[in-house]
């Protein structure tokens, strides 16, 4: 019921669509000679909205919260560990029988492979649980997730597809073909596993919220982020003088995350 709502009244908020939305509008009243005083208000708030969200400094500051609230599971021992870097899966997700990767969208591009089909953000999940769930038993299992929307094919499906080609068997894997948000996924993971621990798979930006998605319904997650936006590395303060393409998706991923988060907490979903 208010799937589409949330999708609609959130494009308002996000940096690029509000500036696109107030540029156009002042625009017209500066043209038409109405209101130019409001037409220049939309204006100017359009270009700061812009060199503010572009801004690589102001980006970190956004996105930063959400991806360090939990460490990336780290590397793990192969068959014959030749790196000193390497450690054991840690006893929390060792325990888990059901990795869960949230969907992430992919392109409708019959002519491609399903992993060249596939989201970044949906690839980099799909490969962080497969090097996970080939340190747990055989009794494991991958879960993916995403609804059709208008095409004959679920998002689940693609991934499943993706994940077979990269040698996961068939048969380790549970699909939801009609989950549409991390609400869906996580209710019906909770049907699943129960309050059994389960591995969460998904970006690290979306982390915080997916994590109290699932704790809210009884789940058990465990966190396994993947998709990293932003690397460590040393702040200078010189990244306030750059500005960037990157860095405007960085600060519309960390809005539209804490205007996800906001959503829930009014809905009581967390």
């Amino acid at each position: 019921m208010f799937f589409w709502p949330k999708k609609i009244l959130t494009l308002f908020f996000l940096p690029l669509h509000f500036a696109l939305m107030a540029g156009t509008l002042g625009l017209i009243f500066l043209h038409l000679r109405r209101r130019e005083k409001l037409a220049r208000l939309l204006l100017t708030a359009a270009i700061l909205a812009l060199a503010l969200f572009s801004n690589k400094g102001v980006s970190q500051l956004l996105l930063a919260p959400l991806e360090s609230h939990y460490p990336a599971i780290p590397e793990l021992n192969a068959a014959s560990p030749s790196a000193s870097e390497s450690s054991a899966l840690p006893p929390d997700l060792a325990a888990c029988r059901y990795i869960l990767v949230l969907g992430g969208g992919h392109a409708r591009s019959p002519t491609l492979s399903r992993i060249n089909q596939l989201s970044t953000a949906s690839l980099s999940r799909l490969t962080e649980a497969i090097r996970i769930l080939r340190h747990l038993p055989p009794d494991s299992r991958l879960v993916v997730s995403g609804h059709d929307g208008d095409e004959n094919i679920s998002h689940a499906q693609v991934i499943a597809e993706a994940a077979i080609s990269l040698g996961v068997p068939a048969d380790r894997i549970v699909r939801f073909d009609q989950t549409r948000d991390t609400h869906d996924e996580a209710l019906a993971l909770r049907a699943l596993a129960g309050d059994a621990p389960s591995a969460l798979v998904t970006s690290a930006w979306h982390m915080p919220r997916a994590m109290k998605l699932c704790q809210a319904t009884g789940l058990r997650p465990i966190a396994c982020p993947a998709d990293f936006m932003l690397k460590p590395e040393p702040r200078t303060g010189w990244e306030f003088f750059n500005f960037e393409i990157g860095s405007l998706e960085r600060s519309t991923k960390a809005i539209h995350e804490y205007l996800g988060l906001l959503w829930s907490t009014l809905r009581g979903q967390t």
